[in-house]
């Protein structure tokens, strides 16, 4: 029989290259070999949507692949931070004695109303004992004669005239603390001056 199909081609890879078998390894960077992935990494691990471990222009080799696995580890999330609590230290310089004389008033005069009120409600409780007329009683047989009957406790210590004696202790007592603090604030700008005035240290709270 006769071939009719005419000449054909010569394939020059396999007539004049080495076989599969045969063919040295190509040039370049070696690295340890990664299989192909069937995700692509996050965070950029390989560019241009190559598959780790495949080169790129012939310059990019395994090392790409190896960097793009480092890239998705993710940081510690059992560490615990402690909050660090600020603080500052301030330094009370100078007192307004006009603020401090306005401040020591209404409290000076909140501090009589009390120890009115006081003093009424502590009176009631010892009359509603029966205090007065027991010590009366004793007080006026001791002071007693023939011809009077003795100090009388009760007529002198009435409510009356223990709400009038303590409401002038009161205002006396106003008047003294209000003039001893607005004093005591003109000192303390003289002390400071000299000593720099009371530091104080400040801190958030946690």
């Amino acid at each position: 029989m006769t071939d009719t199909r005419g000449p054909q081609p010569q394939y020059e890879g396999y007539a004049t290259g080495p076989l599969p078998g045969e063919r040295e390894p190509a040039p370049g960077p070696s690295g340890p070999y990664h299989p192909p992935q069937a995700y692509q990494a996050p965070g950029g691990g390989t560019q241009g949507g190559q598959r780790p471990g495949q080169q790129v222009g012939g310059t990019l080799g395994g090392a790409q692949g190896v960097g793009g696995a480092q890239a998705t580890r993710k940081p510690r999330t059992g560490a615990r931070t402690t909050p660090r609590t600020r603080k500052a230290r301030l330094r009370v310089a100078k007192a307004d004695p006009w603020s401090v004389m306005k401040v020591s008033f209404l409290l000076s005069i909140a501090l009589g109303i009390c120890t009115v009120v006081a003093s009424a409600v502590l009176w009631m409780v010892m009359d509603a004992m029966g205090v007065f007329e027991t010590v009366g009683g004793t007080i006026s047989e001791a002071t007693g004669s023939n011809e009077s009957n003795g100090f009388d406790l009760q007529s002198f210590l009435s409510l009356p005239r223990v709400l009038i004696f303590t409401s002038v202790i009161a205002v006396i007592d106003v008047v003294l603390a209000t003039a001893l603090a607005t004093l005591g604030a003109f000192i303390y700008n003289l002390s400071a001056g000299f000593v720099g005035g009371v530091e104080l240290t400040l801190a958030e709270d946690e």
